[in-house]
């Protein structure tokens, strides 16, 4: 063999060799796409599934994690983030990852998994600062005349749109409450936000690092994880009622290249409701769906009147079109603040 067919031949094995590679490490690293609040509890949990995934198939994988707003995180699967599963804040943000001719996903993605395809919850609480000089108790506090609140915005994440929809709420239940005065209390809620951050923790950081407002309208994972950090600092306020948040999971279909990454990507999101990561999953301050593992940790989680999104709202196609469209209620009340 002259050495030009020998170099040939060389050069045709590495290539072939590269792309077995290639085709290799695509089926053994995975993408997740979460929103904000997630980030301390999938550092945990990765490494809790990369040895449960090496113990059931002696394969090692990667696991890449990318955070931001829910809605942002949305936006950018629908545009070509090659998320392999996304863990949103909402259904309505995943929902929306098919939004134009491109489908990512079939339309009963949440039938796939146990509980809606949601394993954990959550709701909406208050942090104020140490003393709660403001007087804080309820949802009717914050419309004080000189109290600052600090939530994001509610069209880049799924927290804010779980803080304006628990507000509602609060105010349609009083006594004699109607969609009218829900929206009156809305409206003079919104004038009292001097600004909007694109996400959760970034609000977060904006209320304890940067010493802005006297209110954060935050998940409860997002105060205790505060309140851990700087315990002399802040204090939780559990209002009254609030909201049941429903953060569900799902593998992007039209992501996924092979049988194999498929595969890893299911067992990704099923393993999330094994013991050991339900317990993982209390302990970054999410209420686990498992009645058991609820039960451990119940001290940690105070009791309050819930309202869920699909009784309350009718579900999350009805309340993003009504609230969080554009020109829908949130732009009117937000934008256009009576004097």
């Amino acid at each position: 063999m002259n050495t030009f067919w020998r170099y040939g031949l060389l050069a045709a094995v590495a290539m072939s060799l590269n792309a077995c590679n290639s085709q290799n490490n695509s089926n053994t690293t995975l993408l997740n796409a979460s929103y904000d609040a997630t980030r301390e509890l999938y550092q945990h949990y990765n490494t809790d599934f990369q040895h449960y995934w090496y113990k059931q198939t002696g394969q090692k994988i990667h696991i890449r994690q990318s955070n931001g707003g829910s809605g942002k995180q949305a936006i950018a699967v629908q545009n070509g983030l090659k998320a392999d599963v996304v863990t949103l804040a909402l259904a309505g943000d995943i929902n929306a990852i098919n939004r134009g001719k491109k489908t990512l996903l079939p339309s009963d993605w949440q039938q796939r998994l146990p509980h809606h395809s949601t394993p954990y919850t959550s709701t909406i609480v208050f942090l104020v600062r140490k003393g709660n000089p403001k007087h804080i108790r309820d949802w009717g506090d914050l419309i004080q005349n000189n109290v600052q609140i600090i939530t994001p915005n509610p069209k880049t994440s799924g927290g804010a749109r779980w803080n304006i929809l628990a507000a509602w709420a609060w105010a349609k239940h009083q006594p004699g409450g109607s969609d009218a005065s829900a929206e009156a209390y809305l409206r003079a809620l919104l004038q009292h936000v001097p600004m909007m951050d694109t996400g959760a923790r970034a609000a977060t950081i904006t209320f304890t690092h940067r010493q802005l407002g006297d209110v954060l309208l935050a998940w409860e994972n997002e105060v205790q994880l505060a309140m851990k950090q700087a315990p002399d600092e802040f204090e939780i306020v559990t209002p009254s009622l609030s909201i049941l948040c429903e953060p569900p999971v799902a593998v992007v279909d039209g992501n996924i290249t092979s049988a194999d990454k498929r595969r890893l990507a299911n067992a990704y999101l099923q393993h999330l409701y094994s013991d050991s990561a339900q317990r993982l999953i209390a302990q970054s301050y999410f209420r686990p769906v498992n009645p058991k593992i609820m039960a451990e940790y119940r001290h940690q989680f105070p009791n309050l009147q819930l309202v869920s999104i699909d009784q309350e709202f009718g579900g999350w196609r009805a309340a993003q079109q009504r609230f969080f469209s554009d020109g829908g209620l949130f732009d009117q009340l937000y934008a256009k603040p009576e004097p």
